[in-house]
């Protein structure tokens, strides 16, 4: 059984997808963001950065105590390491994989972010932040089309990479995209929406960048 310390931010979908796809038993333990729950010490000594999503495998590979681990990249990867899916076993195969979910992880989860707190949470209206955050997502959603010119998935097969990015394409609209502009990401996002799994892991889930309210602090979309 895996506990997973979450609330339905792209960060934290990217673990719940995951688990989805792998059919793994699970617990969510939500953590309410705009109530400050992740300062809560007993999260604190799970998740020292204070950010979901966060997970204790109570049968972490060899046996032994839980294991507690936060960052969602990192999850993904010992969770696809545990199970011997969603990662090549062959190192050229894992390197392409690894390369996409770093770039994930580097690029397009913090600039969408920025973008998305800009567009909705920002205190006031920053025209050069929206404008540059903006380029840079549209930038990055051609890098990935351009990837997927030639292949149904990110890496080949489905993978920690498509798992990763996915959460973070879903808000596009939100985020001043077009998918249309791009053909490839959009015919890659049209699959992985109709996959079973993604059904389960957005089921009653809302585009938490589409919340205009001021009730929600810019956290939360992380």
């Amino acid at each position: 059984m895996i506990d997973l310390y979450y609330w339905p931010t792209p960060n934290g979908l990217k673990v719940k997808l995951f688990l989805e796809e792998a059919q793994l038993p699970y617990r969510v333990i939500p953590v309410d963001l705009g109530r400050g729950e992740q300062f809560k010490p007993e999260f604190l000594a799970i998740a020292p950065n204070n950010r979901i999503p966060a997970i204790v495998d109570h049968e972490p590979p060899g046996g032994g105590a839980p294991l507690s681990l936060f960052e969602s990249g990192a999850i993904l990867l010992y969770l696809a390491e545990k199970i011997g899916r969603f990662i090549p076993a062959d190192p050229r195969g894992r390197a392409d994989v690894l390369q996409w979910l770093f770039w994930q992880m580097a690029g397009l989860g913090p600039m969408a972010g920025q973008n998305g707190h800009f567009r909705v949470y920002a205190p006031e209206r920053v025209p050069y932040a929206i404008e540059r955050y903006t380029k840079e997502t549209a930038r990055l959603y051609g890098v990935l089309d351009r990837r997927l010119a030639d292949r149904d998935f990110i890496a080949g097969e489905l993978s920690i990479a498509d798992i990763a990015c996915y959460p973070w394409i879903v808000p596009h609209e939100s985020h001043g995209q077009r998918l249309a502009d791009f053909p490839h990401l959009m015919r890659w996002f049209e699959a992985m929406s109709a996959r079973p799994a993604t059904g389960r892991t957005y089921e009653g889930v809302q585009d938490v960048y589409a919340k205009r309210g001021r009730d929600v602090p810019p956290q939360a979309v992380r």
